[in-house]
């Protein structure tokens, strides 16, 4: 307890966190109810993957005009407005919602909201710690968000079984309320960095800089690939409950919980894996963890076919592995990047990883659509399968945009250099 006491920035740094935890309440929180919502409106894989994807788009939109308005307005003014947005956004979806049309259009508005947070409290604690330090607290703040987007899963789902997805929303948007009070004292004497740009200007800085490029790229691989697990998790796990005999709304319930654990041991990783990176360098702490994620995205899914414990084992390290490099993206941009044009930076990489974010949860479904009822071998369901291996696809890709970055002089700048 002495210890926070007599650090600052770690108090500092809890409070940020604690407020993220529950700002995030709202993240996926559509996941997890999102078995019912496909019976009770209706819908394809293919929609339902539309409106995760339709989320992601809501939220690059502001994720790249708000994280640019981080180098001129106030990092507290944003961060606090789209807060509240996302929690209103959400509590509208609880009251609103009834088919694919309005669920697509609430969707996108909680997006808009959260596009606001992420990225301007990532920019708080690069502007706070040194790069010595910065991998560390990078991954512990990313930590956060793994932690509450894993409990936005666990709380909707448990909401959902006792009181019905409607009232299970609308608790949530009293989380994202409560979480931007606990903000409040993370601002009291904000005084945002000053506008240091570099000499060459926005495009050299930004468009022309082939080193934070190839992070950007690496970032939007490793989004495909996450996002797209993410989505569909819990819904992998409601259909393999259901296939083992479990009734379709305690399956729901049940495959929400489960998908938070494998989610929120991610909330590890990212701390371990930030201060891993600190010392033997990013693009290799990067290239090794997405080569075994990639593997087991080219696996899981064939899962379904064997056993609960079996599918629970490897979706545990799954769950670690998928979003473990995450934070050290964020890091090594920050090291390849002049400050003044910082943000500017995330808003283009909010832009690449989104995207890809936005896209893969609508393949994915697609997938599960077009290999219904696949069956490679006799009694082997193929549908799952197939789906998770098209979000491999994406971490395969990224180890080649960090080999491409380790043969650059400029990789030199990062904390490990080409270690």
């Amino acid at each position: 307890m002495k210890k926070w006491r007599a650090d600052p920035d770690a108090l500092w740094l809890l409070l940020l966190c604690c407020s993220q935890i529950f700002i995030m309440l709202v993240f996926i929180n559509y996941s997890a109810i999102l078995p019912i919502l496909r019976s009770e409106w209706g819908m394809s894989n293919t929609r339902a993957g539309i409106i995760f994807s339709v989320y992601q788009l809501g939220y690059i939109t502001s994720g790249v005009i708000l994280s640019t308005l981080t180098d001129r307005i106030s990092t507290k003014r944003i961060f606090i407005i789209a807060a509240c947005w996302s929690g209103t956004a959400n509590l509208l979806f609880s009251f609103f919602a009834n088919d694919f049309t309005s669920g697509l259009l609430l969707r996108a508005l909680t997006g808009i909201g959260m596009g606001g947070t992420y990225m301007p409290g990532l920019k708080l604690v690069a502007e706070r710690f040194d790069a010595a330090k910065r991998g560390k607290a990078i991954g512990i703040y990313v930590g956060s968000l793994v932690l509450g987007a894993s409990l936005s899963l666990a709380l909707t789902g448990w909401l959902t079984d006792l009181y019905g997805w409607r009232i299970a929303c609308m608790l949530c948007s009293v989380g994202v309320y409560t979480g931007t009070l606990i903000s409040m004292p993370v601002f009291r004497g904000y005084r945002p960095v000053g506008r240091i740009a570099g000499s060459t200007g926005y495009g050299a800085e930004i468009i022309r800089n082939r080193p934070a490029l190839l992070m950007m790229f690496g970032y939007g691989s490793h989004m495909w690939e996450m996002y797209g697990m993410r989505s569909w998790l819990a819904p992998f796990f409601s259909s393999a409950l259901v296939g083992w005999g479990f009734e379709t709304g305690r399956a729901t319930s049940i495959a929400a919980g489960i998908a938070a654990v494998l989610i929120g041991i991610g909330a590890i990783s990212t701390a371990i894996t930030g201060t891993l990176s600190d010392r033997f360098g990013r693009t290799t702490t990067i290239s090794v963890v997405m080569l075994a994620s990639a593997f087991l995205s080219f696996t899981f899914g064939w899962l379904i076919n064997t056993n609960l414990w079996l599918t629970l084992a490897a979706g545990l390290v799954y769950g670690y592995l998928v979003v473990a490099e995450s934070p050290v993206f964020s890091t090594g941009l920050t090291e390849l990047v002049a400050p003044g044009y910082l943000g500017a930076a995330m808003g283009l990489q909010s832009l690449i990883g989104y995207s890809m974010g936005m896209i893969s949860p609508t393949v994915f479904g697609w997938a599960l659509d077009t290999f219904h009822g696949w069956q490679p071998l006799p009694g082997i369901n193929g549908e799952w399968g197939a789906a998770f291996a098209s979000v491999g696809l994406g971490a395969l890709i990224g180890p080649i945009f960090m080999w491409l970055l380790r043969r650059r002089p400029e990789s030199m700048n990062m904390a490990g250099g080409k270690r």
